[in-house]
């Protein structure tokens, strides 16, 4: 099921040690500057080559932040 969820809700798994995957779907140079605690990185252009490797469990909880900079 995919589901959008708040960056509250999010704060919110971190804060409290949920057990779930935050993968940062940015560009390499953007991770490494802005990246949230715990993230994993998988560029968005990335995606199918990376996702199968990174994130075996197809039933983990997976929660996956994006963003663009202007």
């Amino acid at each position: 099921m995919t589901a959008i969820i708040a960056r509250d809700e999010v704060k919110g798994k971190i804060d409290r040690g949920d057990d779930f995957k935050l993968v940062e779907a940015l560009a390499a140079d953007a991770y490494r500057d802005w990246h949230l605690p715990g993230a994993i990185n998988i560029p968005a252009s990335r995606v199918r080559e990376l996702a199968p490797q990174m994130l075996p469990d197809k039933n983990a909880d997976i929660v996956v932040y994006c963003g663009s900079f202007t």
